[in-house]
C-alpha cells in the first residue's frame, strides 16, 4: 500500500534579515515545487539551498501544505 500524499512547497529568495522570512522581491520568489513527501520536498530544498550556500540573504523554506488544507489531520 502506497504512502498517503502528503503536500509540501519548497520556495525561497532574497530575504531583508537572514534570520527572518521576509522576502526582499515577491515578485522575484523561486518556486521550487510541490512535492508530494516530506523527503522529496527536503531534498528538493537541500539541493537548491545548497547551490545558495554562499549568500546569506538567500533563503529556502518547506511549507507543509497538507497541514494548511487539512489542519484537523
Amino acid at each position: 500500500m502506497a504512502d498517503k500524499q502528503l503536500l509540501h512547497l519548497v520556495f525561497g529568495g532574497q530575504v531583508n534579515d537572514p534570520q527572518s522570512l521576509e522576502f526582499r522581491d515577491l515578485s522575484k520568489v523561486d518556486i521550487v515545487g510541490v512535492f508530494g513527501s516530506y523527503k522529496e520536498a527536503e531534498n528538493a530544498w537541500r539541493s537548491v539551498s545548497q547551490a545558495n550556500v554562499d549568500d546569506a540573504m538567500t533563503k529556502y523554506v518547506v511549507v507543509h501544505l497538507h497541514k494548511l488544507l487539512e489542519p484537523e489531520h
